[in-house]
């Protein structure tokens, strides 16, 4: 009996659950738009996904955690209070819904917009192992952290770079590294490639390179004076000991200086993973 009674209360607790996480237009946010303002949203974190339920709207996404919206046509078209669409944004950890309203007024309509924690509901993005944000988490903890590895490294125009920490989590690596100037030149950055090159490079032989593209870059300076330190973070890879995962960073123009730190394969085996110290919150 009471178990009975039991099973039909939770029943009715998850109906009512269900009926709370549905929503009509209605319920939704509501963004006032007009032809001649654009409203532009920004979210707390990267957009991995935007659907406009119409054609009524365009949009685009300028930068990773922006989209901005304006409706095609104008008052001939449209009446106040016309429901023109609904856009549904999806991020790496939520997704948010906005129903547009169009105003022939522009004082009323909506020019920026803020994505707020409460407008959101928590999602589980497939697409996302990790989130930008824990990526920043785990690179600053990183960044923190003492150099395990000494004896990796490269001098050149009286630059050194050497390799820090390699770590380990999930389907990523993340690697650091710094870059010492003993010049009096500042370097101005022109570009921080990574790649796949031939340990021994043969003129008889074609050499392979394969580009490598980071899914998170701790920092994005565009010079330094006398240090530089960053860390970044590569998909997991194996790759045969023929091969090493080279960092070249190159300088803008006139001077073109550039630096470059070779890894071998077993510096990536030995690569470690993150243990209670680096995880642990502030």
């Amino acid at each position: 009996m009471h178990s009975k009674y039991f099973l039909a209360l939770t029943m009715c607790i998850l109906s009512v659950l269900s009926l709370k996480a549905q929503q009509t237009y209605n319920e939704m946010e509501l963004l006032t738009v007009n032809e001649h303002v654009t409203t532009v949203i920004t979210a707390t974190e990267p957009i991995r996904f935007v659907d406009i339920s119409t054609d009524m709207v365009a949009g685009d996404q300028p930068i990773n955690n922006t989209i901005r919206l304006k409706p095609k046509e104008g008052a001939e078209k449209h009446e106040d209070g016309d429901v023109l669409a609904i856009v549904t944004i999806i991020t790496e950890r939520y997704r948010a819904q906005y129903a547009l309203i169009y105003t022939t007024r522009l004082e009323e309509a909506v020019s920026d917009k803020t994505i707020h924690h409460c407008e959101t509901t928590p999602y589980n993005n497939p697409a996302v192992s990790m989130s930008t944000e824990e990526m920043t988490h785990f690179a600053r903890r990183i960044w923190g952290s003492p150099s395990k590895f000494r004896n990796v490294g490269t001098r050149m125009h009286r630059m050194k770079i050497r390799l820090n920490n390699i770590y380990s989590v999930g389907d990523y690596f993340f690697i650091d590294f710094s870059i010492n100037n003993r010049s009096n030149i500042k370097f101005d950055i022109d570009e921080l490639r990574f790649k796949l090159t031939d340990k021994k490079q043969s003129k008889a032989t074609n050499c392979q390179t394969i580009e490598l593209f980071p899914a998170f870059v701790l920092e994005n300076k565009s010079s330094f004076k006398r240090g530089y330190r960053n860390v970044v973070v590569l998909k997991k890879m194996t790759f045969p000991n023929d091969k090493v995962l080279t960092i070249e960073m190159t300088e803008k123009q006139i001077s073109g200086r550039n630096i470059s730190l070779s890894i071998d394969y077993e510096d990536i085996l030995s690569a470690d993973s993150f243990d209670d110290s680096l995880l642990k919150e502030d």
